[in-house]
């Protein structure tokens, strides 16, 4: 099995223990910014204590590049794509991208991968968005299979991918044979596939500590049941979209922002609707269609960002990001950027840096 990050039961105090509470570690995530700015924060969040950086893809930035930049500026904590695309790119060229980025890293890469909405298939990649969970299901497997081309031959011809690979030339064994892979998903299904073939599971944005507990972890227990394996297996990650200021105000309008920017896409409305915000998801929606980005924030109400996000002075973020011990394995902590100037990004970035570190009651030495 592959390297997971470090589980709450390495990292509880004796205290913890007593309470039954389990500590998630700490790792964060930035859209906004270049890679040579993105990759100095990631080697800042390391000296700071956090367990792990990460790179989001979009199409504005390559997580693979970015990667590689921030492998540079870090020498312990782990390097991970939340998320590279896993439509766009051959399985061969996935292999060969996750193992550079982690023979350059040391060891320290986590590859997680997503296919995006049904649309962003379409409309980004030109790819059938058909059965989006059974492509990754596939997909997964045949990396590690790629990553063993040093022991023979790779032939496969499957739903979604034909791979016939015989090597002309000796090939030397990767860093890693067993690069940990995470999947990424939002309904039940998709989720699923965690459980069957991933390393671990990377929850959206929009996802309540509720909907992790009501779906994700079932869901990941269902999978894993289908495929005769150990739920516990399967690290449990959750990117939290978290502002600081010392305007608690201010800080909580930035987080409407960003929980306005990803409600706008209609396949996300289930998520909204079990947490109890469909007719706030549904105002959101039209403001975005009429192209009125003000009326998108202010049609969040204060319940949602309680419930989906962190935001406040820096005592209550310490506080708040509380919550999601023995709820996440591990916490990416993530800064809003809609609608926000490239200063302010900058400053929200510096303040999760100092305020959301790993608290230190984590053992000196932990690691993803």
């Amino acid at each position: 099995m592959s390297e997971q990050l470090a589980t709450p039961e390495q990292l509880a105090t004796p205290e913890r223990h007593a309470t039954a509470e389990q500590l998630a570690t700490r790792g964060i995530t930035v859209l906004r910014g270049g890679v040579a700015q993105i990759a100095a924060a990631a080697g800042a969040a390391e000296r700071l204590g956090f367990h792990s950086v990460w790179s989001p893809e979009f199409y504005t930035r390559s997580a693979v590049v970015t990667l590689a930049r921030m492998a540079g500026t870090t020498t312990t904590a782990r390097i991970g794509s939340s998320i590279a695309y896993g439509v766009g790119r051959s399985p061969l060229t996935i292999a060969t991208e996750a193992r550079s980025l982690d023979e350059v890293s040391g060891g320290r890469l986590v590859l997680g991968l997503g296919t995006g909405t049904r649309r962003m298939m379409h409309d980004w990649h030109g790819e059938t968005p058909d059965g989006p969970a059974s492509r990754m299901e596939e997909l997964v497997p045949l990396l590690r299979r790629l990553w063993r081309l040093h022991e023979g031959p790779v032939r496969h011809e499957g739903r979604f991918y034909h791979v016939d690979i015989k090597p002309t030339a000796e090939v030397d064994a990767p860093l890693r044979a067993d690069i940990p892979v995470y999947t990424a998903g939002v309904n039940a299904r998709m989720v699923e596939v965690a459980g069957r073939v991933a390393d671990g599971f990377l929850g959206h944005p929009l996802f309540a500590p509720s909907y992790v507990d009501e779906v994700v972890r079932p869901a990941i227990a269902t999978g894993a049941a289908k495929a005769d394996r150990d739920p516990a297996q399967v690290a449990v990650c959750g990117v939290v979209i978290c502002a600081v200021a010392d305007d608690e105000e201010q800080a909580r309008r930035e987080v409407a922002g960003q929980l306005a920017f990803y409600t706008a896409p209609k396949a996300y409305a289930p998520v909204l609707a079990l947490a109890g915000f469909d007719s706030a998801a549904s105002a959101i929606r039209a403001a975005f269609a009429a192209g009125d980005h003000n009326a998108m924030v202010a049609a969040v109400p204060d319940a949602m960002i309680d419930a989906l996000a962190v935001a406040g002075t820096p005592a209550q973020v310490t506080e708040k990001l509380r919550r999601y011990d023995g709820v996440l394995d591990h916490v990416i902590v993530y800064p809003p950027s809609f609608r926000l100037s490239a200063q302010r990004c900058d400053e929200l970035v510096e303040a999760l840096l100092t305020h959301a570190a790993p608290s230190t009651d984590i053992p000196e030495g932990a690691s993803v």
